[in-house]
């Protein structure tokens, strides 16, 4: 694991490596507006992916590196993406453009102006609760390349029955929240939801060769 600081135009952004011995891809993703890389589903791609020849690139946006609660406009997001996307590509290989929540709108948003292989969008945030007129399903469809969608079975933010017709894959994580809990009461335990990540996950980025 290497972390390394990378400056841009809204900031400096961090990027946590976890290497791949023979890496085939990189997969690069971002937390969202309330969380960090500790988010128990981007841990857990970064403790596996790299078992499957895929180094893993934790991304914290600059409001993140510089201790801010709240994230900022989705255009500043933006930035900071681009601005750290040099790096992510230095290794040579194609790159996985990924986030999760607000970060899985900006690797949609910017997929085809970076030149990212795929997209990969866990816990996308397809409207605010309770407000399914605001939908951001525009952003989804236009990703413009191989798109899969994690999402949780009760996710506020768009249960996966909401989502749209469209050229995205899409698994769901039984019963998981957006943050991919899942009550006690559920038929599967928390460890077995994370597994469901990982493992579509896993299945997807093979598909890609």
């Amino acid at each position: 694991m290497k972390t390394e600081t990378i400056s841009t135009e809204a900031g400096d952004a961090r990027i946590t490596w976890h290497p791949a011995r023979t890496a085939r891809l990189v997969l690069a993703v971002s937390h969202g507006a309330g969380g960090g890389i500790e988010a128990r589903d981007l841990q857990a791609l970064a403790d596996t992916l790299p078992r499957h020849r895929v180094t893993v690139a934790l991304v914290e946006q600059p409001w993140r590196v510089a201790g801010k609660k709240v994230a900022p406009a989705p255009k500043t997001l933006d930035v900071g993406w681009r601005g750290v996307w040099p790096a992510l590509v230095r290794p040579g290989l194609p790159v996985i453009s990924g986030g999760r929540s607000a970060g899985a709108r900006v690797a949609c948003r910017t997929a085809v102006e970076l030149g990212a292989a795929a997209v990969l969008a866990l816990s996308f945030p397809l409207h605010p609760p309770g407000r399914p007129e605001k939908s951001r399903a525009a952003e989804l469809l236009g990703s413009g390349v191989p798109t899969l969608v994690v999402q949780g079975g009760n996710d506020p933010f768009g249960k996966p029955e909401e989502f749209p017709d469209g050229s995205f894959e899409l698994v769901e994580v039984p019963h998981g929240d957006h943050g991919f809990a899942v009550p006690k009461r559920a038929e599967i335990g928390q460890e077995e939801a994370v597994t469901v990540i990982t493992e579509a996950v896993v299945k997807w980025v093979g598909s890609l060769e």
